[in-house]
């Protein structure tokens, strides 16, 4: 957007880092790995009993690195291009151009690839040769690998998880398919350039292992599949844009969140039939062996921090994650039901199951607040899609049912204060544990309660009394002296807090409070909030000074973010020393959430999506196309002077549900419709449907 020469998009360095784990990746929804690594995981494939389990391992063929042998002042570069979701190595010399390319294919999930490309650049004949370094060997130490018999060329091995995650549970089987690798490539005298593609195929049974290995096989012999690849992500990034007049490592960190984020979605249609997602750990589908990056598990991240970034720009694939959650309703229910309590408790560690998997009990027992925030997520989704088929038909009113159920029966009733406790819980603040009633534990509770009773009353069935009792008197601890919230029972101002915990009743929550109570949670904690702590917390304090128009505070604490990108390929590590998880997606989604909700002021309501933006002074323009709002597409173009919003897409099965935009202040409307754009000085207000058209 703005005029600066580099593509903010393109991230390219002369050498790679000496830290392997901050080495680029190339995932899709089923298949991860990072560039260089001798290992490859599958989406929902994990070996090891509950606090064991973890992503199985499996040997991967991709892992190959490109040399010149005897070759002198050959310029090398490694290149992750994001717009094109392909990690290059490019070694040039003045008579040759060597390419290593490698991705993932984005839309056949089932596919990884890479390519060698030489070209000659200039009029010599001497043959040009490549060597292909690689460490593969088709073991592992979670499978028991067997080899099969050749298909269409490629090797194949099969084999079984050792363990299951409970005891009877299933040990999926791995099927995978990839062309042999020779040792070297030699472009011959008369060749001016020629390509080598080599193909990877992996699946959960022999039949879909071999029919995507023959789509990709098909796909190369059109000279497609690198193309097709790259297809998928031009029309994955026509759908969103977050983009910005403004600092060039602004826009960069922006462009690496949304392709890391994006990378663990599953593909836009159904061109996988059969598939099924799993969810996103905090470290994504390239981490999660054991013993690293919480072992693959899928937390609170996925719905707290990534979810709300997805949902705007893609509900079919928000729709999957919550998917995810219903097929592991089972789990919560026995995870309840094994704590003494009823309804559905979350695990704060999940895998296949939906059984709890943290290997430390504490967590599991305590940090409850995880069951709100899967429910919070569903609430979110329903208020921007209307989508009432899940809720009715695919096993979400069933899972929000229970979520109720089981805050009822986690409350006690104090006579002494007359009111709801939540008793012995861990907040989000995890220095603190066995604490009473946790705020933002009991706020949610309230919230999940509320959101259980409206989408009853949506259905017409009878809301039980005991959710409105429940909700109505279960304490949300408040001091009314200093006016701020404690962060629990008992709780000492000064202390010590690990991450982001009060803050989030602000956003995402959204708990009703004022401004002088918002200043007051944002002052009283982030002096003592862990400067070093979990990279999502800053983005949270800097949408809440957003909230309150303090905007170069607010870029204050978001410039604290960058401590945790690293060069060159803009991976996130969990804390600023390099501590936690790499490729850190929790923090990339916080970071995402402070611009598609802080500089925008976007908040989704019960009635409608509200705008208040905020924009920092070395920002000039705010730029968020496809927007998802009740099947529409919108593009918002935001200065400090104006607003411009356009609705790019209409839904084509309800063109009878058109939207408007409302000033808070003013109460003008300005009807939106399809291809028109509209625009007025910058101030508060809210996208809604058009009362004449409402049902």
């Amino acid at each position: 957007m703005a005029d600066d020469k580099e593509d903010p998009a393109v991230f390219t360095s002369t050498s790679l880092p000496s830290d392997p784990r901050l080495l680029a990746t190339v995932t899709n929804a089923y298949l991860g790995t990072r560039v260089y690594r001798d290992i490859l995981h599958i989406n929902g494939v994990y070996n090891g009993a509950v606090g064991d389990t973890h992503r199985a391992d499996v040997p991967s063929p991709v892992n190959v690195r490109m040399t010149v042998p005897g070759a002198e002042s050959l310029a090398e570069t490694f290149t992750l291009n994001t717009r094109t979701g392909t990690f290059s190595h490019v070694l040039q010399s003045t008579d040759y151009t060597a390419t290593h390319q490698i991705y993932a294919h984005h839309s056949l999930v089932h596919l990884m690839a890479f390519s060698i490309t030489i070209r000659r650049s200039a009029h010599t004949t001497q043959p040009v040769t490549v060597q292909l370094h690689t460490p593969f060997v088709p073991k592992s130490q979670d499978l028991d690998l067997n080899q099969g018999p050749d298909f269409q060329g490629a090797h194949y091995v099969y084999g079984k998880t050792l363990v299951p995650e409970v005891e009877g549970g299933p040990r999926p089987t791995v099927h995978m398919l990839w062309t042999p690798v020779p040792q070297a490539l030699t472009l011959c005298g008369e060749e001016r350039e020629r390509s080598w593609e080599f193909l990877t195929a992996v699946a959960e049974s022999e039949e879909e292992v071999k029919r995507s290995y023959g789509e990709g096989v098909a796909l190369m012999a059109a000279g497609s599949l690198h193309s097709s690849h790259t297809c998928a992500w031009a029309r994955l990034w026509r759908g969103c844009c977050i983009d910005l007049d403004g600092p060039l490592p602004l826009r960069q960190a922006l462009y690496g969140c949304l392709y890391y984020l994006l990378s663990a979605i599953p593909p836009q249609g159904n061109v996988n039939p059969g598939f099924l997602f799993h969810g996103i750990s905090p470290g994504g589908l390239s981490n999660g062996t054991r013993g690293e990056d919480y072992w693959g598990h899928v937390f609170w991240d996925q719905d707290t921090w990534m979810f709300p970034n997805i949902l705007l720009f893609y509900p079919e694939a928000a729709r999957a994650i919550l998917e995810y959650r219903i097929r592991t309703l089972e789990g919560a229910l026995r995870n309840a039901q094994e704590q003494g309590y009823k309804g559905a408790k979350f695990p704060w560690e999940s895998a296949a199951t939906g059984r709890e998997v943290c290997p430390e009990d504490i967590y599991g027992a305590q940090e409850i607040h995880v069951t709100g925030d899967v429910l919070m997520a569903f609430e979110q989704y329903y208020c921007t899609t209307q989508d009432q088929k899940l809720f009715r038909e695919d096993g979400g009113w069933e899972l929000v049912g229970a979520v109720a159920q089981y805050w009822c029966s986690r409350m006690v009733w104090s006579e002494e204060e007359q009111c709801y406790h939540i008793k012995g819980v861990m907040p989000p603040d995890e220095h603190h544990h066995q604490v009473d009633n946790s705020v933002y534990t009991n706020a949610m509770a309230q919230r999940s309660l509320n959101f259980a009773a409206d989408i009853a009353r949506d259905f017409l069935i009878p809301v039980p009394e005991e959710w409105v009792d429940c909700a109505k008197k279960v304490k949300v601890p408040f001091d009314a002296e200093k006016k701020y919230h404690p962060e629990y029972d008992g709780y000492s101002p000064g202390e010590p807090v690990k991450q982001a915990d009060v803050v989030l009743l602000g956003f995402p929550l959204m708990h009703p409070m004022s401004p002088e109570v918002r200043r007051n949670d944002l002052e009283m904690y982030e002096p003592v909030t862990e400067l070093d702590g979990p990279a999502m917390t800053w983005s949270m304090f800097a949408v809440g000074w957003l909230e309150l128009k303090e905007v170069q505070r607010a870029q204050s604490q978001l410039n604290k973010c960058f401590s945790n990108i690293t060069e060159p390929f803009k991976i996130w590590v969990e804390n600023s020393d390099g501590s936690g998880a790499v490729n850190f997606l929790t923090g990339m989604g916080g970071f995402l959430q402070a611009v598609l909700f802080g500089y925008t002021g976007f908040r989704i309501t019960k009635a409608s999506l509200r705008f208040d933006p905020a924009i920092p002074d070395d920002v000039n323009l705010v730029k968020v196309a496809g927007v998802s709002y009740f099947g529409n597409k919108l593009k918002f173009t935001i200065t400090k002077g104006e607003i411009r919003i356009k609705v790019t897409e209409s839904p084509q099965d309800s063109p009878a549900s058109p939207l408007e935009a409302v000033l808070e202040a003013s109460g003008q409307r300005f009807p939106l419709r399809g291809g028109q754009s509209v625009s007025f000085p910058t101030a508060a207000g809210w996208i809604q449907r058009s009362p004449t058209e409402t049902r």
